[in-house]
């Protein structure tokens, strides 16, 4: 399977992982501290080709992602869950199998600019997202199944606009998640 976009990963066993699973070019960030210049790389990549954000289901590869965000709008996105990156105690993009990195790759999302999206405050505390025993294991959940990982409430919220999560998606997913639970 060949990727057109570059995806950008935290560091070589990252790239060994994605080349293991997929014909792809990455470009490695080397870690949370990211340099002018790999941020100009990864801008120009997006001019060119394209560019698929894949950091660690963590805090600094969620850190990593909201800077790149940031400086290099209209990135695509792939996301693993923790489970699935996790090989004894270790959580990385290294750890995930051939399998699971093709999933996340053809499950991409993009993140639009600041947009008014379906999804409220008011969604997010209907449905158990927010301020509630299980409210963290919620999120986790809605994030697995639409693909966009686990986030905070506020983070979730911004993360299902920005995403383009439809009404129609959301309620979808979260009328799983409760069949779930049943």
């Amino acid at each position: 399977m060949k990727i057109k976009e570059v995806i950008v990963v935290e560091g070589r066993d990252d790239t060994a992982a994605i080349k293991r699973a997929v014909n792809a070019d990455t470009i490695e960030t080397g870690g949370s501290a990211i340099h002018t210049w790999t941020i100009e790389k990864i801008r120009l990549a997006q001019q060119k080709r394209g560019v698929i954000i894949f950091t660690d289901p963590d805090y600094q590869g969620e850190r990593i992602r909201k800077i790149i965000s940031k400086a290099v709008p209209g990135c695509k996105h792939a996301f693993i869950t923790q489970e699935n990156g996790t090989k004894k105690g270790d959580i990385g993009v290294e750890n995930a199998s051939p399998e699971v990195i093709i999933q996340a790759l053809s499950e991409v999302r993009t993140e639009m600019a600041e947009t008014a999206g379906e999804i409220t405050a008011d969604d997010m505390l209907a449905h158990g997202l927010t301020s509630g025993p299980t409210s963290k294991e919620r999120r986790i959940k809605l994030g697995e199944k639409l693909g966009i990982g686990y986030a905070n409430a506020k983070q979730m919220l911004q993360r299902l606009n920005a995403f383009q999560i439809k009404r129609d998606e959301f309620e979808a997913a979260m009328n799983a998640i409760d069949k779930e639970r049943d």
